[in-house]
């Protein structure tokens, strides 16, 4: 019975807010000034906060904990494809007001898919044992890799997802406004909003096979981990705007998401030798972005 409270809980929740956010929000299109962003931002947070009590009063400490281990996880990870989405607009030459408009079709998309890899990946779980090592060593190399690339050197006009566009649709050269679609002498073209669209999508579909082993090493909860991902990546399009400017000033951010990866990574490959409680998790993945984040502050300072 308490599953399916909070599962109708978080699912009005979202449906609210998805119905206000394209009925309302973005109704018109327009430019989300910083202000904007960071109201937004602080009602997400405000909303993970009031779901994290109420898991806890419905499941105790232990999950909430884990709700909340999660959220941080995916929030911190989701960093990286802010990146990303400044390099698919400047390509395409997506205009600021019509970017929130892509960010929403963009995130009801990885909704959708969240939930498809969540479940394969606790399938798999369940299935084997031998899953947690696997998922384990996929969170070290993967923290490894992150610690050495480069955002800047990605060219989303060779991204496979847009070169398979091309077969299927004509791009045109002008964005059309808030279209995703247009006709051009009776034959239907996508414009560069939907070409955007894709590559975004496309990227989340990366990034969504790096992230969920993240959060299946916090929690084996469906019920955790699904809704900690989806509050994440529903508060993403406002942290792009509020941080878009700011990025580049957080150079060591990247740093403490790689750690903690390969915090993640190695407490599943040594989960039956050595058991980490949940709080100790939380203080360790909440503290390495802390100090990341402050010490990209004080270089930013002393420069």
């Amino acid at each position: 019975m308490a599953v399916t409270w909070l599962w109708a809980v978080f699912v009005a929740v979202m449906s609210v807010m998805l119905v206000l956010d394209l009925g309302i929000f973005q109704k018109k299109a327009h430019v989300m000034k910083v202000r904007e962003a960071a109201v937004m931002v602080a009602v997400w947070w405000t909303l993970a906060a009031a779901f994290a009590l109420a898991v806890y009063f419905v499941y105790g400490h232990d999950k909430a904990f884990q709700f909340v281990s999660a959220y941080i996880l995916e929030q911190s990870l989701s960093v990286d494809n802010l990146f990303v989405f400044i390099l698919v607009f400047a390509f395409f030459g997506i205009e600021p007001e019509n970017q929130p408009r892509v960010l929403h079709w963009g995130i009801l998309g990885a909704i959708a898919m969240r939930f498809v890899f969540i479940f394969a990946g606790l399938s798999l779980l369940e299935a084997s044992h031998l899953m947690f090592y696997v998922f384990g060593a996929v969170l070290v190399f993967t923290g490894g890799k992150m610690m050495l690339s480069d955002e800047s050197q990605m060219e989303p006009g060779k991204n496979p997802a847009l070169r398979l566009l091309h077969k299927f649709l004509p791009v045109t050269t002008g964005t059309h406004g808030h279209r995703f679609f247009t006709r051009l002498d009776g034959v239907l073209h996508a414009t560069p909003l939907f070409a955007s669209l894709v590559v975004i999508e496309a990227t989340d579909l990366i990034f969504a096979v790096d992230s969920i082993p993240a959060a299946l090493g916090v929690s084996s909860d469906l019920f955790v981990v699904y809704t900690s991902n989806i509050f994440a990546v529903m508060g993403l399009r406002s942290t792009y705007f509020l941080l878009a400017g700011s990025m580049a000033e957080f150079k060591y951010l990247k740093a403490g998401v790689s750690a903690v990866l390969v915090f993640v990574g190695v407490k599943m490959i040594v989960k039956d030798l050595y058991h980490v409680t949940t709080g100790a998790s939380l203080a360790v993945i909440g503290g390495t972005l802390l100090v990341a984040i402050a010490a990209s502050l004080l270089v930013r300072e002393k420069a």
